[in-house]
């Protein structure tokens, strides 16, 4: 299953910023894979001193970027998932802006953020394996639009990649 699978009903106008960063020829599961090295390789090249700078003073630091990305793929999916398993319940959005302070991403090692990563993407990537083409084809309720399962997990790697730019572009 590719990116190219993928059709515009499937997901709110919203996520094609994320989806657009993968190539058509993505493959949903080998994404996730390839994308793990990606991302832990990128954010291992990060200086130190850059792991806690803002370019501007309410941008989130780069350790917090990357408790995002951690939190989100939760988020996302656990709505794959859900959705895949032909759940109609309709699925809530979340305020990404509040999940920063509490999670204290400033004051962890980026050690242990990569480590919280990596856990995190095994158990998305067996969630992934878990399920056929025709689980993540089914189409469910997410914060108030239509969303597939695998739009829900095709836009967790382009989110990454989304954040990766940010960060390379005004952080670096």
């Amino acid at each position: 299953m590719t990116k190219l699978d993928l059709i515009s009903s499937e997901f709110d106008d919203y996520y094609l910023r994320y989806i657009d960063k993968l190539s058509e020829k993505t493959e949903l599961k080998k994404g996730f894979v390839t994308g793990e090295t990606t991302l832990i390789d990128f954010f291992k090249s990060i200086p130190k001193e850059k792991l806690t700078y803002r370019f501007q003073p309410e941008k989130w630091c780069v350790k917090e970027i990357l408790q995002h990305l951690i939190d989100t793929e939760r988020i996302f999916i656990y709505r794959c998932f859900r959705i895949a398993r032909r759940d109609k319940t309709a699925l809530a959005g979340f305020d990404q802006n509040i999940y920063i302070l509490p999670s204290e991403a400033s004051n962890k090692s980026l050690e242990s953020l990569l480590n919280e990563f990596e856990m995190n993407r095994k158990n998305s990537i067996s969630i992934l394996n878990s399920l056929t083409d025709e689980d993540l084809c089914f189409i469910g309720n997410s914060n108030g639009g239509a969303m597939s399962a695998r739009a829900s997990a095709f836009t967790i790697i382009g989110h990454d990649i989304w954040h990766m730019e940010i960060i390379q572009n005004k952080y670096l």
